[in-house]
């Protein structure tokens, strides 16, 4: 007879599902709230899978040769945010934190088992969130545009619209919010929700 492991998902232990943090957000906004209430939901997943995990489990890789990690995950989404907001739609000179042209699997390589790295990692993704959320929130529209040449941020090249970036984004995260799961699942056997 098979046995269902859904009992361990995320929310399951000791948390009724009512609590879900991203349950109970704004519904039937306008496509601006839509899309931040969406990518909100994406993020607060991220720190979900993360929750409760010390350092050697963050950093800990799915499989060889792989170098995948949830502290990975979270240095290359912190990156991710950068790049699509600060360097692409403000126009900052904002080089990603962890990778370079000369090292551009950076985020993942650097993903230690150490205290202070994931510290450092979690403290500078929500640098790169809260200055995304503002600048979506005080955007005077979501057909703002800003150029993107050399397809540095996967928009095509060319000249790409807030709007698009912030599917991209939710998008992103929803294909690594895979790999997270996963990677959780395999650390201590909770499965996603």
């Amino acid at each position: 007879m098979a046995t269902s492991r859904r009992a361990d998902m995320f929310t399951a232990d000791g948390r009724p599902s009512d609590d879900d943090p991203r349950e109970h957000g704004p519904r039937l906004g306008d496509e601006r709230t839509a899309l931040a209430e969406a990518l909100r939901c994406q993020r607060l997943t991220l720190e979900m899978k993360c929750e409760g995990l010390d350092a050697e489990q963050m950093a800990r890789r799915a499989v060889e040769p792989s170098t995948l990690s949830l502290l990975g995950l979270v240095r290359h989404l912190a990156d991710v945010e950068r790049g699509a907001f600060r360097e692409t739609m403000a126009g900052q000179d904002a080089p990603r934190h962890y990778g370079s042209s000369d090292d551009r699997d950076g985020d993942f390589d650097g993903a230690i088992a150490d205290d202070a790295v994931v510290a450092e990692a979690w403290a500078t993704w929500r640098a790169e969130v809260d200055f995304a959320t503002r600048f979506v929130a005080e955007a005077p529209s979501l057909d703002v545009t800003a150029g993107d040449p050399d397809n540095r941020h996967g928009t095509g090249g060319g000249d790409t619209s807030l709007r698009e970036m912030m599917i991209g984004m939710i998008e992103e995260y929803a294909r690594h919010m895979g790999h997270a799961d996963i990677l959780r699942e395999r650390i201590d056997g909770r499965l996603g929700q």
